[in-house]
């Protein structure tokens, strides 16, 4: 029997997707756009947002009214996991109108999105920049940001390349994935106070460090008053390590694990959307719970269609796939998180020795 190992597989390499992977769809957007807009999928849903909008404000008010309620309480972190739960939610919203999805008018939907995102501490600027180029450009390499080297490695060659402390964390960042994401929170912060501050053209720049530099003010100044320090820290950590998680655990299901596009295919834009997404099966339920996100696939064909039209989405797109031969990635939300450990695992191959032997390692050299 043969045992497979690392050093018995040899290097990992990644096997880049190209045009010649795929059947062209040329025309294949434009028919199933017309059949969502013949459907009404585009029109706009104010009472959806209206209401979930109205849900959202009255769960932060009750999680500030239980604050001034507990005082100096360790169930206080109660209220900070609320917190970090809310403070997701409230980002999906900010991705939504970003996306023009919640309001028609362009320049509106960009003061929605840029108050919202303020009102958690992250720079809109910043997200569309990023977030504009993972939509044009999703898993192709050296065009998605989403896959660009980090402290995860998702490409082969970036694990390879990776020395130090990163790459022990690479060897094996499957199982470190969702621990590490208790730390997306403060990434994210520091991530939209860099580009913020960083030379160059950058929209509404100060209008979105006054926003944020007032939210943290008005965050941080009554939980170390309230609170003292050592309780207040702890609070911070809880809520950042829920809202990191949960931000992490909604948006690392889409794409990970799917094919990775090489920088030059050329491939027509139903391709590259359909390809590249994976939805999450699971109803409303899913829906509410990673924002629309769930629907992957039809957020990456439609992206300014309202939330509540997705699953209506899904049936059409999923049928024009099947009857095109056309695979359509759909699994369950536990099944997804297993794909994506899998893969990052695999990935992480790259960053151990070829040469290490395993008995050696155990009995010494």
């Amino acid at each position: 029997m043969t045992v497979v190992t690392p050093s018995t597989l040899g290097p990992v390499r990644t096997t880049y997707a190209g045009a010649a992977d795929f059947p062209p769809m040329a025309r294949a957007y434009s028919e199933v756009s017309r059949v969502a807009r013949e459907t009404g999928l585009y029109e706009r849903t104010p009472w959806f947002y209206g209401l979930l909008g109205g849900g959202i404000a009255l769960a932060l008010g009750g999680a500030i009214a239980g604050f001034v309620l507990l005082g100096q309480s360790w169930f206080q972190l109660l209220i900070a996991a609320a917190l970090g739960i809310i403070f997701t939610q409230i980002a999906f919203l900010a991705h939504e109108a970003a996306h023009r999805q919640i309001l028609a008018s362009g320049p509106a939907s960009d003061r929605l999105a840029r108050l919202l995102a303020a009102s958690i501490g992250l720079s809109a600027a910043w997200w569309d920049r990023k977030h504009s180029r993972h939509h044009g450009n999703p898993n192709r390499v050296s065009k998605d940001p989403d896959i660009a080297i980090d402290t995860i490695s998702f490409l082969e060659e970036d694990a390879a390349s990776a020395r130090g402390v990163r790459r022990a964390i690479t060897r094996h960042q499957g199982w470190l994935f969702f621990p590490l994401l208790t730390l997306e929170g403060l990434n994210l912060h520091a991530l939209s106070f860099r580009h913020l501050l960083t030379p160059g053209k950058v929209p509404g720049r100060w209008t979105e460090l006054a926003l944020i530099t007032t939210r943290f003010a008005a965050y941080l100044v009554p939980l170390f008053l309230v609170l003292g320090p050592g309780m207040a820290f702890a609070f911070l950590g809880v809520q950042m390590a829920v809202f990191g998680v949960y931000m992490g655990a909604s948006f690392a299901p889409n794409h990970k694990g799917m094919p990775i596009i090489a920088k030059d295919a050329k491939l027509d834009f139903f391709t590259k959307q359909v390809r590249t997404s994976r939805n999450i099966r699971g109803g409303w339920w899913a829906t509410a719970l990673m924002g629309g996100l769930n629907h992957q696939i039809e957020h990456h064909l439609f992206p300014n269609m309202a939330r509540p039209h997705l699953g209506r989405a899904r049936a059409i797109v999923r049928d024009f796939c099947a009857s095109r031969d056309v695979p359509y990635a759909e699994t369950s939300l536990v099944g997804s998180y297993a794909i994506v450990v899998r893969y990052l695992n695999r990935v992480g191959l790259a960053a151990r020795d070829p040469f290490d032997c395993p008995a050696a390692a155990q009995f010494g050299r």
